[in-house]
């Protein structure tokens, strides 16, 4: 799995562009998953994305993938689970710390994200800590709904009263 994770992260603008026309296709069809359920529905997506993701990724299958705005390297198989960036114990080689033999697996995200057209700007983005609720749950599906919802405009503030003279 680790040969796999590191070739993904060196083929990180391919599969990106893959996964964007994938987002699309899947965001094109909530019309059908709303009808058929969404809950129905996160047992089967949940199996086929757990196979795929960690067969590429490695994924611990967290409910909350960032592989998008981390080079598609997963945070998650850093041993300490960090999901904005190195611990700094990154040793000189770029190995971790915890596990001597592994890349870290910042060092492979920053490599990755410079493969990916706005990758390390998405990198600054500040993620929020794992909600383990989710755990074993379907991100496709929720980034489906997520891109389904239709965006309410900011609430205006109320006009300031005229001045009278």
């Amino acid at each position: 799995m680790y040969a796999v994770r590191l070739w993904s992260v060196r083929h990180a603008r391919g599969l990106s562009a893959l996964y964007r026309g994938f987002e699309a296709l899947l965001t094109r069809l909530h019309p059908l998953f709303r009808a058929i359920g969404y809950e129905r529905l996160e047992r089967p997506v949940a199996a086929v994305e757990r196979t795929v993701k960690r067969v590429l990724f490695d994924c611990k299958m967290c409910g909350q993938c960032v592989l998008s705005s981390t080079g598609l390297s997963c945070p998650m198989n850093c041993p300490k689970q960090l999901r904005n960036g190195p611990c700094g114990g990154v040793r000189d080689n770029g190995c971790c710390e915890v596990v001597p033999t592994m890349r870290c697996v910042w060092v492979e995200a920053y490599r990755g994200s410079q493969r990916i057209p706005g990758g390390v700007e998405a990198m600054r983005v500040v993620q929020l800590p794992v909600d383990h609720r989710q755990a074993g749950r379907s991100s496709w599906l929720r980034v489906v709904r997520e891109r389904a919802q239709p965006q309410t405009p900011p609430a205006q503030a109320p006009a300031a009263p005229a001045a009278k003279s």
